[in-house]
């Protein structure tokens, strides 16, 4: 993975179908997704249950850019070798998930993946200030995390103070929950450059109708990008 800052879309297979995530995954990295996101959650930590180590394996199988595994998990650090041999190449944990995130992120870069923390709506940029040298990824959550669909909360201002944080750091500013044209310009504007979308990217299409995963996709892309010119 080459770091730049260019804003990059990364559809989150939650919103796909589940009967055929294979194909899906072919159809959006087909119609411009820059990374795959996938949502993992535990049914603690969140309250809902996806994914697992074995499905992950089996979705990474039909990823060709980069599978961002975003783990709303705790305990965490028992699982994060088995998603790291599972083939994620960026492995998000929360800084609410436990007490050691530091270990946490250690763990994720000795594994040879690369490390994201994420923060609850809730949670202050501050919280990160001690971990951003060992960090290649901070996920501001937009809502907060368990299910797609929600209404998007303004993060702007902790979007804005991460940024100054990072400074000229090489760390991603992943923006999760309610994206969409209309909130894509607020994020991008304020520091973001990772977008996670999932029914913004999904809706009105299919695997046998993927034209507007596309569409989708470069509209949330241009609104991004129209507000950095």
């Amino acid at each position: 993975m080459t770091f730049d800052r260019k804003i990059k879309i990364a559809p989150s297979i939650l919103s796909a179908d589940f009967a055929d995530f294979g194909r899906e995954i072919q159809a959006i990295e087909a119609q411009g997704a820059d990374w795959v996101h996938v949502d993992v959650m535990d049914g603690h930590f969140v309250p809902n249950l996806t994914f697992g180590p074995p499905a992950v394996a089996a979705f990474r199988k039909h990823v060709g850019t980069v599978m961002d595994v975003h783990l709303m998990i705790a305990p965490v650090d028992p699982y994060i070798q088995a998603f790291a041999d599972a083939g994620a190449d960026i492995i998000t944990a929360h800084v609410e998930a436990g007490p050691h995130i530091h270990r946490t992120l250690q763990a994720i870069r000795a594994a040879g993946k690369k490390a994201g923390v994420a923060l609850n709506p809730g949670t202050p940029a501050e919280s990160v200030a001690h971990l951003l040298d060992l960090a290649d990824l901070v996920c501001v959550m937009t809502v907060n995390p368990g299910y797609g669909g929600q209404k998007f909360l303004d993060m702007t201002a902790k979007i804005r103070r991460l940024r100054e944080m990072i400074g000229d750091r090489e760390i991603h500013i992943e923006i999760d929950g309610g994206v969409d044209p209309g909130t894509a310009p607020l994020v991008a504007a304020a520091g973001a450059d990772v977008l996670v979308a999932g029914s913004a990217v999904f809706r009105g299409g299919s695997v046998s109708n993927s034209a507007p995963y596309g569409e989708n996709i470069c509209a949330i892309r241009q609104a991004a990008e129209g507000a950095l010119a």
